[in-house]
């Protein structure tokens, strides 16, 4: 029996397999190179052949050293199948050795630049293996897997048929999920080794590298795990200096670990093929058998065949199933998309249908989330506990079109306190510039695991300083563990659903984008002339009336005492009215202006500003008035500060002006607690206030409530702070009673 040294047994993933420079013993190994397969490399168990005795075998050609072998035959296998994985059975061969007769079955694969040729010895039972007795079997298994109803039958099926042919005491079919753990979903057994059905083995037993063997070298048998190793000679080739690359042999050795988890399990022969759906291992159908036991090359052969057929058939039952998957999510995201289009936003079309929303992805609860918006629907964690997880994607993975989890807490550690609702997570982020998602939660779905033993290997220190040795578990009794904080996974199918939902409202958004920068040139181009008319108009209408009033003035001063009383009443009519225009003039100027001016947005101290507006309104206020001023801590904001000055001006001149019959006047100027990223300003009064039947005249220019002999003033001013506060991207509104007084709010952005 091999032994099997401490310090060969270290860590799993990192164990080169593919270079441990030894075969099994039932057969031995050539590695020939050049174009005259000259051998450079023998397995030491070569068997001398007559007057060709195997310590002469290396540097010679392969005519010389295996005569019964045609060179011809092996190029021509080796050319028909290029970058082929696996080996390709050439046949028999039968030779005379040292011990007599021996038959052959005959493999040959390409390592880098050699071809490699592997002799193994002819199982005694490989007459029962014929095609005659396999093709019943063949036959049968093909038509019960057509009418095998679901992915269990086919299983079961498959590991019954294969323990037929192979006579093993258990045959185990073995799926791998996302993680690489896997599971045994379907068993056949004799009741010689015990059941392993159901049981889940850890990724760590079969690590990465050893899965890529699997995938490239479909078949591996290891007749006997007591076997005694048979050594490569020389190790290294000596053109390269490299070791032997063994991926696609069929007499490859074992690791010592795998030596040792196979006693561990009271097995001593297996043997494994991959099954490969669409290029990728979904899974193994693994033999195992109490004592040693050697399977004839066709029988494997014949399970291969049996594997690929089972592979195709579930192939094409994953893809119904998914297709029917698609189909149903596909009628539903039509149905999304029809109630987005009808919407002026898209976003009203989700929240009036919360129902699709959820089904979509089989969803418990949705929402969906910009910097300033939170909508929520079905069952979710809090708003504020969203906005976490919100935050967390916009910094974690902003930019990614796309993310799903099955386990949320494992990446953002804060959604433990939100397992209940969600525990999973799919989310689509719905702009190409913002941080803006949909996102989709799913509950914890608490599970009991059976694992096929503990599923964490011991790990000792290396004594000489090396690596930690693994040691493979010695126990493999049923082991259970709970799973907490996981929900049911997103299926591929709901995923691609998602993505190209956000497809379809980035196409939405963006065609609407177009639209409206379609209007926005119109529109732009429209107040441009607008603007130059206005500022035309505006400006040769200054001097006009200039003139009135300067010469009704002179008329008045000089030629006045020759005027009756009401002649003079008139002239003073005409310079007030010609005055009013040119004031009326120049508040539209400013107004046209506003349009035009560039905006300096600077961080503005906005007490500063109101306290400089209302000294110079001090000066202008009769002294007989008595005006009470309460300004509170209004902070900075970003604005120019010209503008923004111009907005003071009006809303408090306004606040003076109708406040001037009251016996005391009260001007508040004030802000609010700041929200969606907005900081709101206001300005309250108590004057003669206004109906607010009429409040949308007031922001218009031109609009009046209050007659021109109760009050003076152009209707411009109030036009003016809408256009600047709305430049800023602010928004301004108005509270109003009769009698009772007013408050304007405007906001400004904080940022």
């Amino acid at each position: 029996m091999r032994s099997v040294q401490p310090a060969e047994l270290t860590a799993c993933d990192r164990e080169p397999i593919h270079i441990l420079g030894t075969l099994q013993p039932h057969g031995f190994l050539l590695a020939l190179e050049g174009p005259e397969l000259r051998v450079v490399q023998a397995s030491a168990n070569l068997p001398d052949l007559p007057g060709r005795p195997a310590d002469r075998a290396h540097g010679r050609p392969l005519r010389e050293v295996v005569p019964e072998l045609g060179e011809a035959t092996i190029r021509q296998a080796l050319a028909t199948q290029p970058g082929r994985d696996g080996a390709t059975y050439l046949g028999t061969l039968v030779l005379e050795t040292g011990t007599g007769l021996r038959a052959y079955d005959l493999a040959a694969h390409r390592s880098g630049a050699l071809t490699v040729l592997e002799f193994e010895e002819s199982a005694g039972e490989a007459a029962a293996g014929g095609l005659d007795t396999l093709y019943p079997r063949l036959r049968a298994f093909i038509e019960a897997l057509h009418g095998a109803s679901s992915v269990a039958d086919l299983c079961g099926l498959l590991a019954a048929d294969i323990r037929q042919l192979t006579g093993f005491d258990r045959a185990l079919v073995y799926r791998f999920d996302r993680d690489w753990h896997g599971t045994v979903v379907a068993e056949d057994g004799n009741g010689v080794l015990p059941s392993y059905l159901d049981l889940r083995f850890p990724a760590s037993d079969i690590p990465a590298q050893a899965r890529e063997l699997y995938r490239r070298n479909r078949l591996r048998i290891i007749p006997d795990a007591a076997y005694e190793p048979v050594p490569i000679v020389p190790a290294r080739t000596p053109s390269t200096g490299e070791p032997l690359d063994l991926s696609q042999s069929v007499l490859r050795s074992v690791s010592p670990v795998h030596v040792e988890y196979m006693r561990n399990m009271g097995t001593s022969a297996s043997m494994s093929i991959s099954i490969l759906v669409e290029g990728a291992l979904w899974g193994l159908i693994s033999c195992h058998n109490k004592g040693p036991r050697r399977v004839p090359l066709q029988t494997r052969n014949a399970c291969d065949i049996l594997t690929q057929t089972f592979a195709l058939q579930l192939a094409a039952k994953e893809r119904g199933a998914l297709a029917e998957q698609r189909l149903a999510l596909g009628a539903i995201q039509a149905r999304l998309l029809a109630y987005m289009a009808e919407e002026e936003n898209f976003v009203e079309g989700f929240l009036k249908h919360p129902e699709d929303v959820l089904a979509l992805t089989d969803a418990g609860g949705a929402a969906i989330v910009t910097g300033q918006r939170c909508h929520l629907m079905g069952r979710t964690p809090s708003e504020r506990q969203v906005r976490g997880v919100y935050e967390w994607l916009s910094s974690e993975h902003a930019g990614a079109a796309v993310h799903a989890t099955e386990a949320l807490s494992e990446e953002y550690p804060a959604a433990k306190t939100i397992a209940d609702t969600a525990s999973g997570l799919l989310a689509i982020s719905i702009s190409e510039k913002y941080a803006s998602y949909v996102l989709w939660f799913r509950p914890e779905v608490v599970q009991t695991v059976r694992w096929g033993g503990d599923p964490k290997k011991a790990a000792t220190k290396d004594p000489a300083g090396g690596p930690d040795r693994l040691h493979p578990r010695k126990s493999f009794e049923t082991w259970k563990e709970t799973v907490q904080g996981r929900s049911l996974p997103w299926s591929v199918p709901e995923i691609d659903t998602a993505k190209d939902l956000r497809a379809a409202v980035l196409g939405i958004v963006l065609r609407r984008a177009e639209e409206l920068a379609s209007l926005t040139e119109e529109l732009q181009r429209s107040n441009k002339e607008l603007e130059a008319f206005s500022y035309s108009v505006s400006h040769d209408l200054r001097a006009p009336f200039r003139h009135i009033v300067g010469y009704a003035e002179l008329l008045r001063s000089r030629e006045g005492e020759k005027f009756s009383e009401r002649g003079r009443r008139y002239v003073d009519t005409i310079i007030e009215a010609a005055f009013s225009a040119g004031t009326l003039v120049d508040n539209l100027l400013t107004f046209s202006q506003m349009g035009r001016n560039a905006l300096n947005r600077i961080p503005c101290d906005m007490n500063q500003l109101v306290e400089d507006v209302r000294r110079k309104m001090i000066r202008d206020i009769p002294l007989e008035r008595a005006i009470r001023w309460q300004v509170g801590a209004l902070g900075r904001a970003q604005a120019d500060p010209v503008m923004m000055r111009l907005v003071i001006e009006n809303l408090l001149s306004n606040a003076v002006k109708y406040t001037r019959g009251q016996a005391e006047a009260v001007i508040e100027v004030g802000r609010e607690a700041d929200r969606d990223g907005e900081a709101v300003f206001y300005v309250r009064d108590n004057g003669v206030g206004f109906d607010m039947a009429y409040v949308n005249k007031l922001f218009g220019v031109f609009q009046r409530l209050h007659r021109v002999e109760e009050f003076e003033g152009t209707g411009i001013g109030l036009a003016n702070v809408r256009r600047i506060v709305e430049r800023h991207g602010g928004q301004v509104r108005a509270e109003g009673t009769l009698g009772q007084g007013a408050t304007f709010h405007f906001t400004l952005p904080i940022r």
